[in-house]
Parts: structure tokens; C-alpha cells; sequence
């Protein structure tokens, strides 16, 4: 499900968990694993120097298409997370993730998120060139 291999440079994003990202039992509710990996890619295309914003203004989103997941060990408030993401792939409008969660060196959850790039018409557009050639 994972490829493994040479890949670009990893980002990493902190995460703390809070009292309402929890269950009763004080775990962290599975849907808000996939919050933080969103919020992992959006600090990522920011610190490329994307403003999605201006982006959007000008007709341009970046869309979610596909996620696979696979939840390996529990979270628990007041957990301090790293999301770590890595490019496996990068197309003319087409980027694949691996988005990994990690309590210090516990992986918690990684998922394989495939990203494509729409213009106004929400017909495919190409990536910026910057997070192209990452994946290169």
C-alpha cells in the first residue's frame, strides 16, 4: 500500500491534541486524523510560498481525490504529534502523498493521499512547477 524508495525532502508539521479532538475514553476520534493531515498539506503548499487564497481567487484549488488509511495505534489528548509528509509522486496536475502520524517514534496512522489541482471549470490543471519538481 506504501511505496518505499528515494523520496523528497519530508515536511513536518506539530500537532497537539486537544480535549475535543477526543472520545469518551480520551482517544482521538478517528475522522480527525484525517484533519490533521489536511492541515499538514495546507502549511506545506504555504511554506512553498503558495498563498491558496490567491490561488483560489485566480481559479485555482487543490482537491482531494483519494485517501487510503490505516489506523495503527491510538492517540490520546494532550498527545504532542508530528504529521510528516512525503511526495511519492508528482504529475502534470497529480500529486501522491504518504502523510505519516507519529507520537516520538510511534507511528499512529499514515495514509496515501492523492491530490489533483482543478481549475474554474473543475477540469484537471497543472501543479505549480516548485511542487512538481519536488517529486523529481
Amino acid at each position: 500500500m506504501f511505496p518505499q524508495g528515494r523520496r523528497a525532502m519530508a515536511h513536518r508539521f506539530p500537532v497537539r491534541v486537544y480535549y475535543e479532538d477526543t472520545d469518551m475514553g480520551g482517544i482521538v476520534y478517528h475522522a480527525n486524523f484525517l484533519k490533521y493531515i489536511e492541515r499538514a498539506r495546507s502549511a506545506w503548499v504555504r511554506d512553498l510560498g503558495h498563498d491558496q487564497n490567491a490561488m483560489r481567487a485566480g481559479g485555482t484549488i487543490f482537491v482531494v481525490r483519494r485517501v487510503e488509511a490505516d489506523f495503527l495505534a491510538p492517540a490520546h489528548y494532550d498527545d504532542v504529534l508530528d504529521v510528516v509528509s512525503e511526495i511519492i509522486s508528482a504529475g502534470a496536475a497529480k500529486l501522491v502523498m504518504e502523510q505519516t502520524v507519529m507520537r516520538d517514534e510511534t507511528v499512529l496512522f499514515r495514509a496515501l493521499a492523492t491530490v489533483v489541482c482543478l481549475g474554474p471549470d473543475g477540469a484537471p490543471v497543472r501543479l505549480p512547477a516548485n511542487i512538481r519538481q519536488l517529486a523529481r
